[in-house]
């Protein structure tokens, strides 16, 4: 079956890009919108976008149809927040660009201009289900990390989904760092940024001019401008539920600002504020030891709770073990928890969303991915088996429609050395 499958997808990589009906039938078809999966269902999608998927959908006339019995479908995974695409090794300062120290820009770096679809991580993420990543900067010489991007993980030359997506800020610990020593100071360069920025739209022509004391250059204006109009996210790293708490009260004095929260280790303690703010969250997923003095009250219910209190919440792929695909152990994790007395976590429907559909509305991108429903990117996985069980991987992967090899450097590497034999070692490896 799974040959068959594979044959098929591989049929479809050599037909014309977007020229095709495909229907996959008989699957297990999850929607990644939060409900529970649909066993026996067809999915159909055309020109890179989702037509119809259910359990009374029949495949159209002419479509390529991937008889999937015994197998799932889902929405590809999206990963945030990350690095995909900024880092070659995230060792070697010349191959990383999710920082600059040294640079006298900050809200103004675009990270969009970095993305390198060709980067080992990027086809090795991709095989793990993942389709589409948060791209955010890291903070260097201000609080303000700079501009994120929303990317395809797709085989091809234009990952960019869409440039400065969000601004990305430190408000926490590492924030107080980045200030200069304490929270105080952070918010006091945020707020004294954001004046700045406005300073500059009253008065461009003398700005950086006149006034030479300015902490931020013209380009970081023009960004935090968006940001304090509402055009684009302000994505804000807090744990500790203080403050978070403050970082709610900041729409007191700029009201247009759309506020999203990451980390949140603390955000259970604070849930019903979230909650009536209405702003969603892209929570630590497993952030349930106190390894930090703003973790204290870390616990693995965190996100099962503030779903419970009615928060907007995806898992964040921020730090994740063994790559940004991984989330879905994370996800998986969190079905399991409850069943132990006293935790809270989430049914199937919620955590499938927490690592789909969840982390594309915080950033007002639901009605465009992270789901099945019908008009959406068709970003399509189908699995050999529950994709929430770590046990189970990919048979075919299509991003906008677009069939997707099925193979890393780490699937070449292991084809190589599987059954290595005499010729196909290195010449300095030793046979005794």
């Amino acid at each position: 079956m799974i040959r068959a499958l594979l044959l098929s997808a591989a049929a479809l990589i050599a037909a014309p890009a977007l020229a095709q009906t495909v229907a996959i039938t008989g699957a297990t078809v999850a929607l990644g919108d939060g409900s529970a999966p649909i066993q026996n269902a067809t999915l159909v999608f055309r020109d890179g976008r989702i037509i119809a998927a259910g359990s009374g959908v029949a495949a159209p006339a002419g479509a390529e149809v991937i008889d999937a019995h015994g197998k799932w479908v889902s929405p590809g995974l999206v990963a945030g927040f990350t690095g995909l695409g900024l880092h070659d090794a995230n060792g070697i300062e010349e191959s990383n660009d999710g920082s600059a120290k040294g640079s006298p820009f900050a809200a103004a770096i675009d990270v969009s201009t970095a993305i390198n679809p060709t980067g080992v991580k990027i086809a090795n993420e991709r095989l793990g289900g993942v389709t589409r990543a948060l791209v955010a900067p890291d903070t260097g010489n201000s609080i303000f990390a700079g501009q994120g991007a929303v990317i395809d993980l797709g085989d091809d030359a234009d990952p960019v989904m869409r440039a400065r997506a969000f601004q990305y800020v430190e408000l926490g610990e590492h924030g107080a760092r980045d200030a200069g020593g304490s929270r105080p100071a952070a918010y006091a360069l945020f707020r004294d940024a954001l004046t700045q920025a406005q300073d500059y739209r009253r008065n461009p022509a003398t700005f950086g001019g006149r006034d030479r004391g300015a902490l931020i250059k013209r380009s970081d204006a023009e960004a935090l401008l968006k940001v304090i109009d509402g055009q684009v996210p302000l994505v804000v790293h807090v744990d500790r539920a203080s403050d978070i708490r403050n970082v709610l009260g900041l729409t007191r004095d700029y009201p247009k600002l759309r506020l999203v929260l990451t980390g949140a280790s603390e955000g259970w303690r604070v849930a019903r504020e979230i909650a009536a703010a209405k702003v969603p969250v892209i929570a630590a997923a497993l952030a349930d030891l106190p390894e930090s003095f703003e973790a204290v009250a870390a616990t693995e219910s965190n996100v099962g709770r503030m779903r419970a209190a009615g928060v907007q919440v995806g898992l964040s792929a921020d730090g994740a073990s063994g790559g940004e695909h991984n989330i879905r152990q994370y996800a998986g994790n969190l079905v399991a928890i409850t069943r132990i007395p006293g935790a809270t976590g989430l049914d199937w429907g919620q955590a499938l969303a927490s690592i789909t559909s969840g982390p594309a509305a915080a950033l007002g991108l639901d009605g465009e991915i992270g789901s099945l429903r019908p008009g959406r990117r068709a970003d399509v996985i189908l699995w050999d088996g529950d994709p929430l069980e770590i046990e189970s991987q990919p048979v075919a992967i299509w991003i906008d429609g677009k069939p997707q090899p099925m193979r890393s450097r780490q699937t070449e590497l292991r084809d190589r050395y599987l059954t290595p034999t005499e010729g196909a070692l290195p010449k300095a490896y030793d046979r005794r």
